[in-house]
């Protein structure tokens, strides 16, 4: 195991936004997160990458054998521990050029984080990982534009690139298709796939196609609790994550992953934007 949880909880007041979580997340697993609006999807991110501090329970991350606690960590020594993160919405530096994005992102993750006298040119590593991640992200070709130039689509490209900068060891996809135009869609999953051959994924994705397609495993998240975790087949049969969440959802297509979302937002307790 690379990340695993025991009884995270995450309270706000009189709401249990997380409650009691165990979970496990194996090397090159790529496990999607799913559930209803205010399931606590988000804030379970924020909870494993330091953003927000648990109420209770524990969070660690590392090989089984030399696991490390990160439960009070701060978001950049989570990121330093190997746990790697994009957002819901879009957070490039819009004004710097493709490239520079992923090479600070490198620098970041390495040992020269606060080296600010040293010539950005000399950093000769992190320059060639930036051009690796940029390769395998499909835009290599577009390295000397800025990034606000690029697509919707491509800005989440280079998100990923970003979250790929310093190797980690979990990488956690907060709805990398939110916004993406149907012709690009095709290629966010097919990069999707490949970083989980050599990283562990977990991937909160509301298009149940998608999840139900790349998804080796599938939680379920509901009022901030788990109710379901196995494989895609097994969770799309499971009558209480049908009744909580996939009510609407047919894999033939009948039934719009936009649709289900829309009929359970009101469900749960509000969780801001998970």
């Amino acid at each position: 195991m690379v990340l695993r949880t025991r009884g995270l909880t995450k309270e706000f007041g009189g709401l249990t936004a997380v409650d009691d979580v165990d979970f496990e997340l194996g090397s090159g697993e790529l496990c999607s997160l799913i559930g209803p609006n205010g399931a606590g999807k988000t804030t379970f991110f924020d909870l494993l990458t330091g953003v927000l501090e648990p109420t209770a329970g524990t969070v660690e991350v590392g090989p089984d054998g030399s696991r490390t606690d990160v439960t009070d960590a701060a978001p950049h020594e989570t990121a330093r521990l190997g746990i790697h993160r994009s957002y819901q919405v879009t957070n490039v530096f819009p004004t710097s050029t493709v490239f520079e994005n992923v090479r600070i992102a490198a620098q970041a993750a390495g040992s020269d984080a606060t080296n600010f006298w040293r010539n950005a040119e000399t950093f000769g590593e992190y320059r060639e990982e930036a051009r690796r991640i940029l390769d395998r992200v499909g835009l290599a070709a577009d390295a000397d534009r800025p990034a606000s130039a690029l697509s919707h689509g491509a800005k989440r490209q280079l998100e990923v690139g970003i979250a790929l900068a310093g190797d980690p060891d979990v990488l956690l996809l907060d709805e990398p298709n939110a916004g993406v135009s149907s012709e690009s869609v095709g290629d966010i999953i097919d990069l999707i796939e490949d970083v989980a051959t050599d990283h562990a994924v977990l991937l909160v994705e509301h298009n149940m196609d998608i999840v139900m397609n790349v998804s080796e495993r599938v939680v379920v998240l509901n009022r901030g609790s788990v109710i379901a975790d196995g494989d895609p087949a097994a969770v799309r049969a499971d009558e209480t994550v049908q009744e909580a969440y996939l009510g609407g959802y047919d894999p033939s297509g009948a039934g719009s992953p936009d649709t289900v979302d829309s009929e359970n937002a009101g469900d749960s307790p509000r969780e801001g934007s998970a």
